[in-house]
C-alpha cells in the first residue's frame, strides 16, 4: 500500500468509526465495558464513583461537569454518552461545551436494566417497597457504620452535613443517649420501607451466580422477600450504538440540562 493510499484509507476509516467519550456512574462498570468491547463504535469509558448521589446536588454536579469538561476539550471525541438519568437533579445544569453530550430521559440509573423508563415505572408502581440489585449495586456498595452508603471522593454528605453521620459514641457525647438512640434508629430504619428485593440478571458479560447469591442474602438480612426479572438492554444499546431517539436528549454546544417536571424527565435550554 503507497503513503497515498494508506492516508485515504485510514481517512476512510476514521469516517466510518466516530470516537465517543462514555462518561458514567460506577453502577453500571461491567455493562458498560461489554458493549464499549462489542458495539459499533469506539468508546472510551470513565467511570465515577457511586457515592455521588448522597452529596448535595452542586457537589455532583461539579465533578461530573469537570469530566465533560476534560473530554471536551481533549479534541478526539465527538459526542460524550452520559451514563447518569436526572439523578436527584445531580445533572441539572450540566453543561456541553465545544462537542455534545447525550443523556437518557430517565429518573435514575435502574432504568438501565429495564430497558426502558416505560418498563420500570409500570414495574414501580405495581411493585411498592421493592429494593433493586444489579451486578453494580451488589459490588459497588460502600456503607458507612450507620449503614447507609458512604458519599464519594471524600465529599460532605447530606447527613454529614446535618451532623447525624458520627459513629454512635459521638452522637452521644453531642445529643445525650436517648437522642443519639433516636437518631440511630431513624437512621438506620430506611430498609423498613421494603419489602421486597428485585435482582435484575443482564446475563450477557459475566456469571451473575454469586451476584445473585450475594442479593438474596442481602434480601435475607432485611427479612425482605428476593426476586428476580431478566434485565432489558435496549436503552443501553441504544447508548452505545448510537440510536439516540425520543429515550435521549442531546445536550448541544451551549445548551445545559434542565429538569422536566412531565413525561419527558429532562430537557436542555440554551446559556
Amino acid at each position: 500500500m503507497t503513503p497515498e493510499n494508506k492516508g485515504i484509507f485510514t481517512t476512510m476509516f476514521r469516517h466510518r468509526m466516530p470516537r465517543f467519550k462514555f462518561i458514567g456512574c460506577e453502577i453500571i462498570y461491567r455493562e458498560a465495558c461489554f458493549l464499549a468491547a462489542t458495539g459499533p463504535y469506539q468508546v472510551d469509558v470513565e467511570f465515577l464513583l457511586k457515592g455521588l448521589h448522597d452529596v448535595p446536588r452542586e457537589g455532583m454536579l461539579s465533578k461530573i461537569q469537570a469530566a465533560v469538561d476534560s473530554a471536551s476539550a481533549d479534541g478526539r471525541y465527538e459526542t460524550i454518552l452520559l451514563g447518569y438519568c436526572r439523578c436527584n437533579d445531580g445533572l441539572v445544569g450540566l453543561t456541553a461545551r465545544e462537542i455534545p453530550l447525550v443523556i437518557p430521559r430517565a429518573h435514575d440509573c435502574i432504568t438501565f436494566f429495564f430497558g426502558s423508563r416505560k418498563a420500570y415505572m409500570e414495574y414501580f408502581h405495581q411493585h411498592p417497597g421493592t429494593y433493586y440489585l444489579t451486578t453494580g449495586w451488589v459490588e459497588r456498595n460502600t456503607f458507612g457504620d450507620a449503614g447507609y452508603s458512604k458519599p464519594a471522593y471524600g465529599m460532605e454528605g447530606i447527613l454529614s452535613q446535618l451532623g447525624l453521620s458520627d459513629p454512635y459514641d459521638v452522637l452521644v457525647e453531642k445529643y445525650g443517649k436517648e437522642n443519639a438512640d433516636y437518631l440511630v434508629e431513624t437512621l438506620g430504619c430506611w430498609q423498613k420501607n421494603y419489602s421486597k428485593a428485585l435482582y435484575l440478571q443482564m446475563d450477557a458479560c459475566q456469571d451473575e451466580e454469586p451476584f445473585i447469591n450475594d442479593a438474596r442474602e442481602e434480601a435475607s438480612r432485611h427479612n425482605w422477600g428476593f426476586d428476580m426479572r431478566k434485565g432489558d438492554w435496549t436503552l443501553l444499546r441504544k447508548l452505545f450504538f448510537r440510536e439516540w431517539d425520543d429515550d435521549f436528549v442531546v445536550v448541544l454546544p451551549g445548551q445545559a440540562i434542565v429538569a422536566r417536571n412531565d413525561e419527558e424527565i429532562l430537557g436542555v435550554q440554551d446559556v
